[in-house]
């Protein structure tokens, strides 16, 4: 199973993430913004496989967090998720420091799709490896 690190300044859909891939057995940890997914990243010395973070939040957004995940955390694999179509433009040229960008809305099941693909191709374990 997996570490994952979510940003998600939107309360409902953070939740329904943390719980779908809680339920997947991942370990899920969740922050309000990027700059309290920096503090958590901090604090657990960057010991997590995976960061899922919205792109277009307050105080610390998504390309400022998964440019300094990247710098110091490198093992750390990045996906960004976003509902508008000019910040998927600003993750454009990032391809090297992230898997993938999701666009909102999504299902949980097209979400647990991109998380697994995202585990498997940095060589974690993913939820659809397991018996």
């Amino acid at each position: 199973m997996a570490r994952i690190l979510i940003a998600e300044d939107e309360e409902t859909l953070r939740t329904l993430i943390v719980r779908g891939l809680s339920q997947d057995g991942h370990t899920v940890v969740a922050a309000a913004d990027g700059a309290e997914a920096l503090d958590v990243l901090v604090q657990q010395q960057g010991r997590f496989d995976l960061l899922l973070t919205d792109i277009r939040m307050p105080l610390m957004d998504g390309i400022a967090l998964a440019l300094a995940v990247a710098r110091d955390y490198p093992d750390v694999i990045i996906l960004l998720m976003t509902a508008y179509a000019d910040q998927r433009e600003r993750a454009h040229g990032l391809e090297a420091l992230i898997h993938d960008v999701i666009s909102k809305p999504f299902t949980l099941a097209e979400l647990r799709v991109a998380v697994d693909e995202a585990l498997a191709a940095g060589g974690k374990e993913a939820a659809s490896d397991r018996p």
